[in-house]
């Protein structure tokens, strides 16, 4: 089959397009025919190489994945060839307690064809195209459980979204807005803050221009005088952390999934203990949290940002647009792409 895979960790130029064997089917596992695959920062940071996490060489990137299954294993029950499936990217065995995540740990789905558990599938309705369906684990999972599951978000808060432009944020943008909170937007251009007013934020923030903290204080006040908002959404870290800490109001909350801009960044603890905020992490997505992202898309109340759609064998370029945070939304890749949605007009 064709897949975008790396025989060694490296920059973006271990990529290589072209053949590699098709993957076997064990038992209680299906083969899925990938129909779309949308990138993450998971695919950079596997490519790159990671402490302590083992990468299966040559490696496959690509967690999100919507299709239709080719192949099932022995013992496999309650599906069938050619039924439509997105695939919870995560799976924990309950014996064990051992981890793992396509496109990371084990091979993912920039191929032709990937293998899952089949206690990972999860039934695509038919009103959800595959460009929709894959947008959703990853980013939209893991912003819906960020959000509401850990950060109890409640209609009428403010918050404050740094990193707005990409998947997760994005994702953010709209799940708040749905849920009826005041949407606060911060991306490193004007143009990519257009977007984000146009995608129904009620204020953005150019970080390129104005301080996160900066802008924080100029419109809502010192924290002793009220200011700052009651959530502030942070998977960036780095440079951000700091300005995020002195952005929450007294007795808020400060909510994060990732650090893709460095984990490791200086804090200020005074404004910690002075806000009596909490700091509430949130890792990942589960199955229940992919499901309800997926119903609010067939009930029509949902509608993932997709930037491009891309062919696989342009896979390396896919990655490279969201290394380089030339992105607005998501990227979806797809194999035997046609010509009309290499336009982007075939994104669902």
């Amino acid at each position: 089959m064709k897949a975008v895979y790396f025989e060694n960790h490296g920059p973006l130029d271990a990529l290589i397009y072209g053949e590699i064997d098709d993957p076997a089917v064990p038992d209680g596992w299906v083969k899925v025919k990938v129909g779309a695959c949308a990138l993450n920062y998971l695919d950079v940071f596997s490519r790159r190489g990671m402490p302590g996490i083992k990468v299966e060489l040559p490696g496959i990137t690509g967690g999100d994945c919507a299709g239709t299954i080719a192949a099932l294993g022995a013992g496999v029950e309650g599906w069938e060839i050619g039924a439509r499936v997105l695939i919870n990217p995560a799976h924990v065995d309950d014996t064990s307690g051992h981890f793992e995540m396509m496109g990371e740990t084990r091979r993912g789905a920039m191929a032709e064809y990937c293998i899952c558990r089949a206690e990972q599938l999860i039934a695509i309705p038919d009103t959800v195209g595959d460009d929709a369906a894959a947008a959703l684990p990853v980013a939209y999972g893991t912003a819906y459980r960020m959000l509401f599951t850990r950060g109890k978000l409640q209609p009428g808060e403010r918050v404050l979204i740094l990193g707005a432009s990409g998947g997760v944020g994005t994702a953010c943008v709209l799940l708040a807005r749905m849920a009826g909170a005041h949407v606060i937007a911060a991306a490193g251009s004007a143009g990519k803050c257009r977007r984000l007013e146009a995608l129904g934020a009620h204020e953005t923030i150019d970080y390129s221009v104005d301080r996160i903290d900066a802008y924080t204080r100029a419109r809502t006040g010192s924290l002793f005088r009220g200011g700052g908002y009651e959530v502030v959404v942070n998977f960036t870290g780095g440079d951000s952390w700091v300005p995020s800490l002195r952005s929450v109001k007294r007795g808020g909350r400060l909510l994060t999934c990732g650090a893709t801009a460095g984990y490791a960044p200086p804090t200020d603890i005074r404004f910690i203990f002075m806000a009596e905020m909490s700091i509430l992490g949130s890792t990942g997505f589960t199955r229940d949290d992919i499901a309800a992202c997926l119903d609010l898309v067939a009930e029509g109340r949902l509608d993932p940002v997709i930037d491009r759609v891309l062919p696989l064998s342009e896979g390396r370029e896919a990655v490279r647009l969201l290394e380089d945070r030339e992105v607005f939304g998501k990227v979806i890749v797809r194999p035997d792409l046609d010509d009309a949605d290499a336009t982007g007009a075939g994104a669902a």
